[in-house]
């Protein structure tokens, strides 16, 4: 837990891909799976799908180009770190950190691509950055995220019809962060929280059976249960209030009391549980579920940034944000206290 370490958010914007695709779509190849009636698969009204070879690059930069147009093609020129995090790396081995990164023209001393952390990879990434940055690292870091396995992934011909495939959407977030003493939202507290006997829980699947990286007519999705699903949704009522409740706690507000809580989005119920577990109304908790589907890492940074450019989150207003990863191998909060865009 860090409650005092000078980390600042500068700003962050975020991108939708052109493509809004109804959930008409996914209703036409509907099968008639034993999981159809499951909570976890109530589909959105709406999600955003990449287009045609439309890369984790391309959207991270397409949200970057809004920084600039916004602060200045200057904007980004100090940053010594980048760190991405991408839900379907187009490339094996490697992400998109130096892509990003030679794209934007920035010079940094460090680049990581962080594989780990899931829906909660935005507050994992704030984490990384305040400790390179602290331990002598530089000043300012990008943080950047791409979710494309909407697109990639669940349509697919043996997918679309699951009811797993109408629940994500695709889309990207960057955001600037700064151990600058003076400007910028100061980070009030974090934590997060790995639960590694958890990891096992979160298989790619295909039938036939092969390994993701061999040749096979089997197309990869996630390998959901009727009793993983049941796993997923007691961790997942359980580990978002905790880690949202850890970190008001070390910074001295009772979560009634907070102005704004923003979390991951895997679906309403999830998002029902933990306001009230909070005793937040629902104004209190604003989410881009409806619009945007499941946006995994993105979908924090999304609907902060909504949440911000359409007026609801005000100067010197507090915002938690907290999310769980994957099958539950991952937690994490942060809160800030909004100090308007630079």
């Amino acid at each position: 837990m860090t409650t005092t370490a000078p980390l600042s958010l500068l700003d962050l914007a975020s991108y939708l891909p052109e493509r809004r695709v109804p959930a008409e779509y996914f209703a036409e190849y509907a099968e008639n799976d034993d999981l159809a009636g499951s909570v976890m698969f109530r589909a959105p009204a709406f999600r955003h799908h990449a287009a045609d070879g439309e890369t984790s690059a391309d959207m991270i930069c397409s949200s970057a180009r809004i920084l600039l147009q916004r602060h200045g093609d200057d904007f980004l020129d100090d940053v010594d770190v980048v760190l991405t995090h991408s839900q379907l790396p187009e490339v094996p081995i490697r992400g998109c950190g130096g892509e990003v990164a030679h794209r934007l023209g920035l010079r940094p001393t460090k680049v990581l691509d962080v594989h780990n952390g899931g829906c909660a990879a935005f507050i994992h990434l704030i984490d990384l950055a305040r400790g390179l940055l602290a331990a002598g690292g530089g000043r300012t870091a990008l943080i950047a995220l791409a979710q494309n396995s909407a697109s990639q992934i669940f349509t697919q011909e043996q997918v679309r019809g699951k009811p797993q495939a109408a629940i994500p959407g695709d889309g990207a977030a960057v955001a600037v962060v700064t151990l600058a003493d003076e400007g910028g939202s100061p980070i009030l507290g974090s934590a997060c929280h790995s639960y590694g006997e958890y990891s096992g829980d979160m298989t790619g699947v295909s039938y036939p059976p092969r390994k993701y990286w061999e040749a096979g007519s089997g197309q990869i999705h996630i390998g959901f249960t009727e009793a993983k699903i049941a796993k997923v949704l007691a961790r997942g009522n359980r580990m978002v209030p905790e880690v949202a409740m850890e970190v008001a706690d070390a910074v001295g507000i009772a979560p009634p009391d907070l102005d704004w809580f923003i979390t991951n989005q895997p679906n309403r119920i999830f998002l029902r549980n933990w306001r009230e577990a909070l005793e937040l109304p629902e104004s209190r908790h604003p989410d881009t579920f409806d619009e945007c589907g499941n946006l995994f890492a993105v979908g924090i940074p999304v609907t902060l940034d909504t949440a911000i450019t359409d007026g609801r989150i005000g100067t010197g207003d507090v915002v938690m944000t907290a999310a769980f990863a994957h099958a539950g191998d991952f937690a994490g909060a942060a809160a800030l206290r909004w100090a308007g865009r630079p």
